[in-house]
């Protein structure tokens, strides 16, 4: 595998043994390519904008700016360069509102800190392929912090809901089919649930949620689920 093919990870740590083990974890595998890695968010930034990593492991409690003001400022300079890349959380914890706050600020999931290195590795993969990487026990946790409220235009709390005929404005830009497998994909399931109880094949699924993602402008599935949460689609 040539360098080109290869994944390339970077690391935003404050804990210079952690980046040690993770460094020496991911230069190990042939499809990977570890480069670069900072010790705060800020330094972080500046790390992403220069080594140009495809995806980027992201501690949340850090001296001079967080993860989650690092993620930020990541994937908005990103935008503007027209770059993909791809945050994946490393937290402590198996759900907080530090990871709620990095998930609303962009990134594609978390994992454990101390989760088994073939975790961590899948994790890559599966966030630089496009798919969000999110312990099902932390779903729920996460489209409560999204769902329940919002202020209105006096500044009162309220309850996020559309109303009947909102989905077909909301999905206006999908298929049918891509409305059926938006619905089900909103509820968590993966791409073979998805392709066994619709019969299709696992291809024809991940094309399919590739193509609403584009229609929506949504970066990943966890951007899709909270879509649909917060206009009422569940």
């Amino acid at each position: 595998m040539t360098g080109s093919d290869r994944i390339r990870v970077a690391l935003v740590d404050d804990q210079a043994l952690f980046r040690a083990g993770i460094r020496m974890i991911v230069a190990s595998q042939p499809d990977l390519e570890f480069v670069g890695e900072a010790g705060d968010g800020a330094s972080g930034a500046e790390m992403a904008e220069s080594a140009r990593p495809d995806v980027i492991l992201m501690d949340l409690r850090m001296p001079v700016l967080d993860g989650v003001g690092s993620t930020r400022r990541i994937l908005a300079e990103a935008a503007v360069m027209q770059r993909v890349v791809r945050v994946i959380v490393l937290t402590t914890l198996d759900f907080d509102e530090e990871a709620a706050r990095a998930i609303r600020a962009g990134a594609s999931g978390f994992v454990l800190k101390d989760a088994d290195p073939e975790s961590l590795l899948s994790a890559i993969r599966t966030v630089h392929a496009g798919t969000a990487v999110l312990a099902a026990s932390a779903l729920h946790e996460l489209l409560s912090r999204f769902r329940d409220i919002e202020p209105d235009a006096q500044g009162t709390a309220r309850r996020v809901a559309l109303g009947a005929g909102s989905a077909d404005e909301s999905l206006g830009p999908l298929t049918a089919r891509e409305k059926e497998i938006f619905l089900l994909a909103a509820r968590g399931l993966s791409n073979a649930e998805i392709a066994q109880q619709e019969f299709l094949s696992e291809a024809t699924v991940k094309t399919h949620v590739s193509r609403i993602l584009g229609k929506l402008h949504l970066r990943d599935r966890v951007q899709l689920v909270v879509f649909a949460y917060r206009h009422g689609l569940e």
